[in-house]
């Protein structure tokens, strides 16, 4: 059974869970740096984190800049994939940005993980770019998620 946790900052012990995820998909996989993973910006994010059993296994968060909702970080563990926990994650986030008045949601998306945001509403806008040495796009949508949100 998924479970799953909301918090903010960095003094919860259910961010180290959220590093722990973020750094074997992103860091170990991806090879993206720690500086450029750890950038100083989860103290001001809201985070989610799932359980499987009580272990992390996935993991995303929203980042509020002024009138922007930033989706990001969005991570599952690789034994985990192809079950749905991506989707499971995007729908959360979506939904908790919604209701915090995010009307329009942006993230910048792997370009080879255009097509899943794509089936969650998500657009492609602006110029590729390089993040972590890993192609990217902009992309952004608008509104609540429909559908249900749960696994």
């Amino acid at each position: 059974m998924i479970e799953t946790k909301w918090f903010t900052g960095e003094t919860d012990p259910a961010l180290a869970d959220a590093h722990h995820i973020r750094r074997v998909v992103f860091m170990d996989e991806q090879n993206v740096s720690e500086e450029e993973e750890m950038d100083g910006t989860d103290v001001g994010a809201i985070h989610l984190v799932a359980y499987e059993g009580g272990k992390p296994v996935a993991t995303g968060r929203i980042l509020i800049e002024g009138e922007k909702y930033i989706l990001g970080r969005i991570a599952v563990l690789k034994e985990m994939r192809g079950q749905g926990l991506g989707d499971f994650i995007m729908r959360l986030l979506i939904r908790r940005a919604y209701e915090l008045g995010g009307t329009r949601q942006e993230i910048h998306a792997q370009l080879q993980a255009v097509g899943f945001y794509k089936t969650l509403g998500f657009t492609p806008y602006g110029e590729e770019f390089m993040e972590a040495n890993i192609p990217h796009t902009m992309m952004e949508r608008e509104g609540d998620i429909e559908g249900p949100c749960g696994i």
